[in-house]
């Protein structure tokens, strides 16, 4: 970690830190698939394209016609067997059909044993970027705390500053917490 030389620089590097945390969170709990088309899903798909790993968005245009399905069109349509292949064997669980230009991917409404797995996932997650946000809460904590120890700050300017940060891990935690249960609804709404 770089130097932090004051009070502002510790909450500067702290905000940024657990922003990128929730952000992090934010796409994971993109690629999670519901019921509900979404793009995102197919972001870890890789397609052997001409021996070289692509993602599938960068092989052609992803759209979303329905809530029920995604559409893959392809600029080279010798690509279609191709991204065919990669999704079904993707661990995705999808099944994808093909006309010779394009590729359709019907998303099925998950079971509710799948539904309870997805959920099981989000909580690891959450977890996961819940243990982040406090990491890097003892990290800035032990920044300023070396500030003080160092006599660059009070005592009082360090408590100060331990109260701030605490409130700062308090929100970015938050943030977490509430985009889980709103994925979580999600997971869990049948369609």
């Amino acid at each position: 970690m770089t130097t932090i030389s004051s009070t502002k620089e510790a909450f500067a590097a702290a905000k940024t830190r657990m922003e990128k945390a929730v952000d992090d969170f934010r796409k994971e709990l993109a690629s999670v698939r519901t019921g509900r088309a979404n793009a995102a899903i197919l972001d870890h798909v890789r397609v052997d394209y001409h021996g070289t790993p692509m993602p599938v968005n960068q092989l052609g245009n992803v759209t979303v016609p329905d809530a029920g399905m995604l559409m893959i069109t392809p600029w080279d349509p010798s690509a279609v067997p191709l991204i065919d292949k990669a999704i079904r064997a993707s661990d995705l669980g999808l099944n994808p059909a093909t006309d010779g230009k394009v590729v359709r991917i019907p998303i099925p409404s998950p079971t509710e044993e799948r539904r309870k797995e997805l959920v099981k996932l989000i909580h690891k997650a959450l977890e996961n970027h819940r243990t982040a946000v406090r990491s890097i809460r003892r990290d800035i904590k032990e920044a300023i705390d070396k500030l003080e120890k160092d006599k660059k700050i009070s005592q009082d300017e360090q408590k100060r500053a331990l109260e701030e940060l605490e409130k700062v891990s308090h929100a970015e935690t938050k943030k977490i917490e509430e985009l889980s249960a709103s994925k979580e609804k999600e997971v869990m709404e049948i369609k």
